[in-house]
């Protein structure tokens, strides 16, 4: 996985049988996953838990209330037997889509993958547990609460994404359009300065784990193993060494990033409810306030 070697590769390195290596990286990932995720990737289930999230996110993004950062990303397979164009993404390569939720230190926190290539973000995200949980209040989330003391309007926590995730109050996404006010422009920097957490865990991601820059040639059960194995690992690392031993690849996140290709945007997902709207408009009058502004924000958005 490290090396992004093909079996092939392998088979000729080690003199050993093809398919030896095909079951030794069956049993190895699955071993990996199984002994590892139930301490290294587990869902936080109490109020303390999600409050070091969302006070990591205050802290180093300035976003508060945020108790994850989600995304997705195409990771490419080789066409499935008699799968037809299920797989076949937008970009017309066959794919499996690894959507993550990522905290403040470059951990995956939750991970959904195995989804068609052809399926949305916004719609993979509705259909995951981590979703499930999130809109039916079991995910033991602190109690919304306002965001400064001077607000009498209670803010629930929430998760962030880009725009093709659809706005609901405890989902938050850009405003949509190219003519957007001061207002609007501020809290989109905001939310995307919090939202690079996602977009640089995957480019770590791709960055240690080569076997991510060419097609897994691979069954899809495999295929999901390794991703699953590699996700895993990526926290396993995180905890053993620190975030500032792999801090070092998200300045140049934006060129590994692109290893892996962005689901593609819901169609009519701009729209939210009216609870959303106000809490994202919350969110915007936060940004600008006394409380809430950074000294580079107005520069950012110049």
């Amino acid at each position: 996985m490290a090396s992004g070697c093909s079996y092939k590769d392998l088979h000729y390195a080690y003199r050993v049988g093809v398919s030896t290596i095909s079951n030794i990286i069956k049993e190895v990932t699955n071993a990996i996953w199984n002994n590892l995720h139930g301490e290294f990737m587990t869902l936080p289930n109490t109020i303390s838990d999600w409050e070091y999230i969302a006070n990591g996110f205050n802290t180093r993004a300035n976003f508060p209330h945020c108790i994850g950062a989600v995304d997705g990303k195409h990771i490419r397979i080789k066409k499935p037997n008699n799968s037809g164009s299920m797989f076949m993404n937008y970009k017309d390569f066959f794919s499996i889509v690894l959507l993550a939720v990522v905290d403040s230190y470059y951990k995956f926190t939750y991970i959904c993958v195995g989804s068609y290539g052809k399926e949305c973000d916004s719609t993979i995200f509705k259909e995951c547990t981590f979703w499930k949980k999130l809109i039916d209040g079991d995910l033991q989330l602190p109690a919304a609460c306002p965001l400064t003391n001077d607000s009498d309007l209670s803010i629930p926590f929430v998760v962030i994404g880009d725009e093709g995730f659809g706005l609901h109050q405890h989902l938050m996404r850009p405003y949509g359009g190219n003519h957007l006010d001061r207002n609007k422009r501020i809290y989109n920097y905001r939310l995307t300065r919090a939202r690079r957490y996602v977009e640089c865990a995957f480019g770590i991601l791709a960055n240690k784990w080569r076997i991510f820059h060419r097609p897994l040639d691979v069954d899809t059960s495999t295929a999901i193993s390794i991703v699953k194995a590699c996700t895993v690992l990526h926290n396993f690392i995180i905890d053993m060494e620190g975030v500032q031993s792999n801090i070092e690849t998200t300045s140049n996140v934006s060129s590994v990033v692109n290893v892996f290709t962005d689901a593609p945007n819901e169609q009519n997902s701009t729209r939210g409810g009216r609870c959303a709207n106000v809490i994202r408009s919350e969110f915007t009058n936060y940004f600008i306030s006394t409380a809430g502004a950074v000294p580079w924000q107005d520069e950012s958005i110049s």
